[in-house]
């Protein structure tokens, strides 16, 4: 099982990787999707590498001047499966609380669908379904973080690293 670590604020978040059900979790508690406030604060611990990725290439992808000092082909292979790993748990992350908050909205549905005149409850099924599209606009933002990073990276080591091709 791999597991990747943040820390953010006091806490260390684990994400277990391969196991999508336990996708968001802190040591003795699990972090469920139910606090977008909280979703989006790991989100934003989750995207630190591709915050600090230009940082990163400049601390370890060598200039002209240092070439034979750092194995830059080594380095930028590092780096690329770093960023899909990164990649893969927040997509991940993201779309299991979608599918989390997607049952909730169903679920509400079908209770107001009994009882049509209970406010509360079509209060609450209109909170979860603005969660719910704002994570689903969460994976737009992905797409555009993602796609920042993977640029960035290429132009600093395609001459030295060939990802391969996605399937």
């Amino acid at each position: 099982m791999f597991l990747n670590r943040h820390y953010f604020g006091q806490s260390y978040f684990v994400f277990n990787i391969e196991d999508p059900s336990s996708t968001m979790a802190a040591p003795g508690e699990t972090l469920n999707c139910e606090d977008f406030s909280m979703f989006q604060e790991v989100l934003k611990v989750m995207r630190t590498i591709d915050d600090r990725i230009v940082h990163s290439l400049n601390t370890t992808v060598p200039t002209t001047s240092f070439k034979g000092k750092v194995d830059a082909t080594q380095t930028c292979k590092e780096l690329y499966e770093s960023l899909m790993e990164a990649h893969r748990s927040r997509e991940r992350a993201i779309k299991t609380c979608i599918a989390q908050t997607s049952g909730m909205v169903g679920q509400l549905r079908q209770e107001r669908a009994r009882d049509t005149d209970n406010l509360a409850l079509i209060k609450q099924l209109r909170k979860e379904q603005t969660k719910l599209k704002l994570m689903q606009s969460e994976l737009n933002v992905e797409e555009v973080v993602n796609d920042r990073s993977l640029k960035v990276f290429s132009e600093r080591c395609r001459i030295h690293y060939t990802p391969p091709k996605v399937q």
